[in-house]
């Protein structure tokens, strides 16, 4: 069994758990889930912007702890001020070391959007993503079938929510729906963890030119960036970077500065 299918067996456990525990009709009375959000493809199509979306992240389950003391609101507000287009939040507890109250604390301190970035298997956590304050939902192809794609992309756009869908490899880009708004090419492979850009070079000509498209992982040097735009990138996934950092925010607003 990959880590992969471990990650998304917990969490169907995990779900059902949270489920018994809070219905979706609960869900809906809190606060956020009437809130309109705010545009992921905007902020990263805005010129002012950096095009990179700033992820908060504890741990992992390749790196281990990467940074297990930093203080939530400075590093996203650090993000923000830097110049991010959004932050993403991991809320997978187990494997990440995050969890739902990181992310309604930073779609409160927060006014670009904010990712969810967790492990998708079921329609709950889309409207628990929604009732958190949630922007954008993640929805990985290689945990879902093209059927579950549609379906959860759907809702989430009926619910106010961009979709940032996740591909690895040329099939998994055949799942894609239209309800989808950015293509994201994960250069890490999960069922190995071996990390290579050229994925993203090899699949940036594949992706229909309606999606806005993003590269994931792996990418710590500015010159990565600065190619990967001419291949039509127009966003970038980027945590581990920054998070290993004693000061992720002011890492961020450094690397930006190098980009332009």
């Amino acid at each position: 069994m990959t880590i992969l299918n471990q990650i998304n067996e917990n969490k169907r456990i995990e779900v059902a758990a949270a489920k018994s525990a809070v219905s979706i009709a609960e869900l809906m009375k809190y606060p956020a889930y009437n809130k309109p959000a705010p545009s992921l493809t905007e902020f990263l199509l805005n010129p002012e912007k950096s095009g990179i979306i700033a992820e908060h992240k504890r741990q992992s389950p390749s790196k281990g702890v990467i940074n297990g003391n930093v203080n939530l609101a400075q590093v996203v507000k650090g993000y923000e001020e830097g110049g991010a287009s959004a932050v993403s939040v991991l809320t997978d507890s187990k494997y990440f070391g995050g969890n739902l109250a990181d992310l309604k604390e930073a779609t409160n301190l927060l006014s670009i959007p904010v990712l969810r970035k967790e492990f998708i298997v079921d329609e709950y956590q889309i409207h628990e993503a929604k009732a958190y304050g949630a922007a954008i939902i993640l929805l990985i192809a290689a945990s879902l079938t093209a059927e579950e794609v549609e379906h959860f992309a759907k809702l989430s756009r009926e619910l106010g929510m961009e979709v940032l869908f996740e591909v690895h490899n040329e099939d998994e880009l055949l799942k894609v729906s239209n309800y989808v708004n950015v293509v994201g090419v994960n250069n890490r492979n999960l069922k190995t963890f071996h990390v290579d850009i050229q994925q993203s070079v090899k699949l940036s000509k594949l992706i229909p030119e309606k999606y806005v498209k993003i590269s994931e992982s792996g990418i710590s040097n500015p010159e990565t960036v600065k190619m990967l735009k001419t291949c039509g990138y127009q966003g970038f996934l980027m945590g581990e970077n920054f998070m290993k950092e004693v000061n992720p925010g002011e890492a961020f607003s450094n690397f930006v500065k190098k980009i332009h």
